[in-house]
């Protein structure tokens, strides 16, 4: 039978198998003629099931030895479709029902319509079975349906340095700033889409920023001494959110010196950055449980212990020690292996100066002086400056550090210009800031407090008047009548 071999082809392995396993169990009754009744009581089948085997397989072959399911299966024949829409209807609304609220609100409409009134199991059968993205749409919106049930165009590198991605997140740890004070770190990171080594990070206690961004890539770009941490280059796209940060116009002439592609995730929606956020994970589950002042959400009274010199070097002896020599759970391979794989030359710029010229802040331009260049407060000189007493220059600086600025002349290096005050440690311009407000607030002080005397010491000496005086006075003015005056006058 041409049309039962080619349907008999369409069922699944399994179903070959059981049409199969009737077919020999039938087998004597249809070629040796063994009698029903011996062979129900030979298989444990009752001879009712025997003789309606027989009857499927003389109509469809071995294709009829399969019962075929319903074509209405799952569908609940004693409800009404109207009533079943009513009820899906019902459940789509916002707030959501209860499932008793939807069967005692349909049991009054199929009375009022004179429908049949379906059962609460029937009611609740057809609630349970409602498509979850459906629900989700109507009672959560449209953004909680498109995180959940949407498609998803995930960016996959094939090479290293192809695509680099950057994010921030604030640590739940808790550490002691320069003024002793328990305040939680923010960490900016730069990984690589392929191998997911981090190519660059940085710590600190301010909010994200271009210029914490830009001193991440700073360390990412640029050749690592440690031979541990091989990660470095310039890479073609850098995807990264819509943060004030990365939009910035500093950043784009960043990606423009660099030549490299500026690439944002869809407005209010980074899921595309899910590689990003698996390393925080990882983060907060691997590295941060042993650092004194862990804390994670609903945690209290913890103390802070380190400062952020020490989680610093803490978090680089993690990412070295064990996260970029780790197998990776997705490649299956370590990070800086993989990395390190395909043999590829990175691109990088010709000189550290250029690379601090194209990522660091541009400060005000300064004129150079006899005793050096005044900025900040500070003074700061260098031999090769002689030749340009009375020039403009243009200065850049590491935020973290004044002790020495780089100096431009006509967007090339000059040298580094150091501040002997500041020689011997390290100052930050934040602490500067600080200082000086600190100063300020404190002359003010001085200043309202002399005041006060001066105010209380007049108003002990001040001669008063006489009251029959102050009396004329205020009796005068009362009647007084004011005179009107004219534009020309």
């Amino acid at each position: 039978m041409e049309a039962d071999s080619s349907q008999y082809k369409l069922l699944s392995p399994k179903e070959q198998e059981l049409a199969q396993k009737r077919y020999r169990l039938l087998q004597p009754f249809l070629e040796q003629g063994v009698s029903l009744s011996r062979l129900a009581e030979e298989q444990k089948v009752s001879i009712r099931t025997l003789r309606r085997w027989i009857d499927c397989y003389r109509q469809g072959g071995l294709f009829g030895l399969i019962r075929q399911s319903r074509s209405d299966k799952g569908v609940r024949r004693a409800v009404n479709p109207q009533v079943q829409s009513c009820i899906e209807g019902l459940c789509l609304r916002k707030p959501p029902p209860s499932v008793a609220f939807v069967y005692r609100t349909v049991v009054d409409i199929c009375k009022h319509e004179d429908l049949p009134v379906p059962s609460y199991s029937a009611v609740y059968d057809i609630v349970r079975k409602i498509d979850p993205a459906l629900i989700t749409l109507a009672h959560e919106g449209t953004k909680a349906y498109k995180e959940a049930f949407d498609l998803i165009y995930r960016r996959e590198a094939k090479a290293a340095n192809q695509i680099w991605q950057a994010d921030h997140t604030q640590l739940d740890c808790w550490l002691l700033d320069s003024n002793k004070k328990a305040r939680k770190p923010w960490l900016t990171v730069i990984l690589d889409d392929y191998s997911r080594a981090v190519a660059g990070y940085f710590l600190s206690f301010e909010a994200p920023s271009a210029l914490r961004t830009a001193l991440a890539l700073r360390q990412a770009i640029w050749r690592k001494e440690d031979p541990r941490w091989h990660v470095y280059g310039i890479p073609d796209q850098f995807y990264t959110d819509h943060g004030s940060d990365f939009t910035s116009l500093h950043m784009e002439q960043v990606s423009i010196d660099l030549k490299f592609e500026l690439i944002f995730s869809t407005v209010g929606q980074p899921r595309g950055r899910g590689k990003m956020e698996r390393f925080f994970g990882t983060v907060n589950q691997l590295f941060l449980p042993g650092i004194p002042g862990h804390a994670p959400n609903g945690t209290k009274d913890v103390q802070a212990k380190l400062t952020l010199d020490d989680l610093d070097q803490a978090f680089r002896t993690w990412l070295l020690n064990d996260y970029l020599s780790r197998p990776h759970g997705e490649t299956k391979a370590a990070p800086q292996e993989r990395w390190e794989a395909n043999g590829f030359i990175p691109r990088v710029p010709e000189t550290f100066e250029q690379l601090d010229l194209l990522l660091l802040t541009v400060a005000k331009t300064r004129r150079v002086h006899q005793d050096g260049i005044h900025f900040q407060g500070f003074r700061y000189m260098n031999i090769n400056l002689a030749g340009f007493v009375g020039e403009y220059v243009m200065l850049r600086y590491d935020p973290r550090d004044l002790g020495e600025i780089i100096v431009y002349t006509n967007n090339n290096f000059l040298c580094r210009a150091v501040c002997a005050e500041l020689a011997d440690q390290t100052v930050s311009l934040k602490s500067l800031v600080k200082a000086r407000n600190e100063q300020r607030k404190e002359l003010r002080s001085a200043i309202t407090n002399r005041s006060a005397i001066v105010d209380r010491f007049l108003g002990v000496h001040q001669p008063k008047e006489a009251p029959d005086v102050v009396l004329a006075k205020t009796v005068a003015t009362k009647g007084a009548k004011k005179l009107k005056r004219y534009e020309n006058d």
